[in-house]
């Protein structure tokens, strides 16, 4: 079995792309008053976070790469390099993409690695660089196990997560509308993206997707963007800084702190880890289930809506 399979890193490739667009949508909504904002210290932040992730690739891209190929070398399963693999790997790529982003919305601890990329209250293509220093940390590389185990060479694996990374960096804008109804039945578009980014409760968790929205029709989670409630873009407790320190390392330390809070019990420790982002021992902090609950109490007429199909409002 050859672990001599290599593929195009195709971020790098893109970048120039990538600054291209950036500087396209930046004179547009200069010249046309419409598409978005840009404030010069988010974008700046957004791009600092980008080269960030750069440079916590190259020092610990080895982790993630020397796990793979141990796989590999375990698996007795190897489906070669032809296109209709890749386009396969591709797919399946994306379905793992769902998990671990949903995963990433679900779990404290692998939100506190994703939640950079939430930080900015604008949304534009800097927006997509705001990525993670952490993801190392989470250990979500283990969700990419099945497709090496079921013969995916893990440069074909690697390469088919660049391009979707690609992919979406053109989604992070306001300059685009809604596309035809046929691609937005299937894909993932600027539309579906923004509300993923809201803020407002009935945007809290959906929307994961990264290439295909059919994972988020398939498993419950799609939410379209609503007219009627124009999508405010942020953390539900936004950070107030520019600093991208505390914009890549916040939540860890708010982790941390918990977790080591005298006088709780193991299970409560582990809540702060592994519970949703809000979860508090005491109920004392708000989780995106109950600040939809809560939603509903105030206005019962959203009940059965995009966003709180589902949902109760909390008990009298």
């Amino acid at each position: 079995m050859t672990d001599m399979l290599t593929y195009p890193d195709v971020v790098q490739l893109a970048v120039p792309g990538f600054v291209a667009l950036i500087l396209a949508e930046f004179l547009w909504i200069a010249w046309s008053g419409r598409g978005g904002r840009y404030e010069t210290r988010d974008a700046v932040t957004s791009l600092l976070m980008g080269a960030g992730n750069v440079a916590a690739g190259i020092a610990l891209g080895f982790v993630a790469w020397g796990f793979f190929m141990l796989l590999w070398r375990l698996t007795p399963l190897n489906l070669g390099p032809a296109w209709w693999v890749v386009v396969l790997c591709f797919v399946l790529d994306d379905l793992r993409y769902y998990w671990v982003h949903r995963f990433g919305h679900r779990i404290r601890w692998v939100w506190a690695s994703h939640v950079n990329h939430h930080s900015s209250q604008h949304y534009n293509l800097t927006t997509a660089l705001r990525q993670t220093w952490t993801g190392t940390f989470t250990l979500m590389m283990v969700v990419r196990a099945p497709l090496i185990l079921l013969g995916f060479h893990p440069a074909m694996v690697l390469f088919c997560g660049g391009l979707n990374l690609i992919y979406q960096f053109w989604i992070h804008t306001e300059a685009i509308g809604k596309l035809p109804r046929w691609i937005e039945a299937v894909m993932n578009t600027p539309s579906h993206h923004r509300a993923h980014h809201g803020r407002n409760p009935p945007y809290l968790d959906c929307n994961f997707s990264g290439v295909f929205i059919v994972w988020d029709r398939m498993f419950g989670t799609f939410v379209p963007e609503l007219d009627k409630d124009r999508v405010d873009y942020g953390l539900v407790h936004n950070l107030a800084t520019f600093n991208p320190l505390r914009v890549a390392f916040h939540e860890w330390v708010g982790l941390f702190r918990d977790i080591a809070r005298p006088g709780l019990t193991l299970r409560q420790r582990l809540g702060y880890a592994l519970g949703p982002p809000g979860y508090s021992h005491d109920g004392s902090r708000d989780t995106s289930a109950r600040i939809k609950a809560q939603h509903l109490a105030r206005h019962p007429e959203d009940a059965g809506t995009p966003g709180f199909e589902g949902v109760r409002p909390p008990a009298e």
